[in-house]
């Protein structure tokens, strides 16, 4: 998979992230986690997580993108999920900066023409 590597990233780099969280954001700060909504045909689709909490390996939070692909989610929905399923992370700043999305910019560069 050419988006393989950008994942490896984000989980190498994920640790660092997931303590900031911990530790508590600054006031405008947002933290999302990348995952894969599978539904009961097989279909899946990435989407965004925003974090409300991370324990004992278990993410929870709601579900921050608008779902087109695969059946029995919407934007909202409560979601827990495990560490290990993390495909990417993303901190974002009032500013609209961001921290992470290794996926994302990857993916965000193919469709801009770039590598």
């Amino acid at each position: 998979e050419a988006i393989a590597p950008h994942v490896a990233e984000a989980q190498r780099t994920y640790p660092v992230a997931k303590e900031k969280f911990l530790a508590g954001l600054p006031d405008g700060q947002s933290f999302f986690l990348t995952t894969r909504l599978y539904d009961d045909s097989g279909k899946f689709e990435q989407v965004f997580i925003a974090v409300r909490s991370i324990e004992k390996g278990l993410v929870s939070g709601r579900v921050w993108s608008e779902i087109s692909r695969v059946q029995g989610y919407k934007h909202g929905d409560d979601y827990t999920f495990a560490e290990t399923e993390l495909m990417d992370w993303l901190i974002t700043h009032p500013d609209g900066s961001e921290e992470g999305n290794y996926v994302g910019k990857y993916l965000d560069s193919l469709y801009r023409g770039g590598t």
